[in-house]
């Protein structure tokens, strides 16, 4: 039995939307020279179209990710570089200031922010602890911040 509910590919407006989620955070990453400093080529459109054809096969689009370099592997991709929670966090920063751009309908915008931050998490190298306690802990003492 196949479903026709709408995948979230579809309901954010397909590519138009991870167009312009990719190009708002990779702005984000070409103004903040800790996180500039792990793209070594000049031009950040090649890791911009990875995270965006990533993104959209991910989320229900086409697979062109996988026909073009198979498995994602993202930890084993990303291994090479130093990812601490600092690293995460400014990850998260401009990941969220470009989710927040594309003023998704709140729902669609807690379902991508959710993967997003598990992501991230699972992304970290280098670490000191248990990094979702870590992370809960930041999330708790921010909470309170306010």
């Amino acid at each position: 039995m196949t479903s026709t509910e709408p995948t979230v590919y579809e309901q954010v407006g397909g590519e138009p939307f991870f167009i312009s989620l990719t190009a708002a955070f990779y702005r984000g990453v070409e103004s903040d020279p800790v996180m500039r400093a792990l793209y070594p080529e000049g031009d950040l459109a090649p890791a911009e179209l990875r995270l965006r054809l990533f993104l959209e096969q991910y989320w229900g689009g086409p697979t062109t990710y996988h026909e073009m370099r198979g498995h994602p592997k993202l930890r084993l991709r990303h291994f090479p570089f130093p990812i601490d929670a600092e690293m995460r966090n400014r990850w998260l920063t401009h990941m969220g200031a470009a989710l927040s751009e594309q003023h998704l309908p709140q729902e669609l915008e807690d379902t991508l922010w959710r993967y997003f931050t598990m992501a991230a998490i699972s992304m970290e190298n280098v670490t000191e602890g248990d990094p979702m306690e870590r992370a809960f802990s930041q999330t708790v003492s921010d909470e309170e911040k306010q």
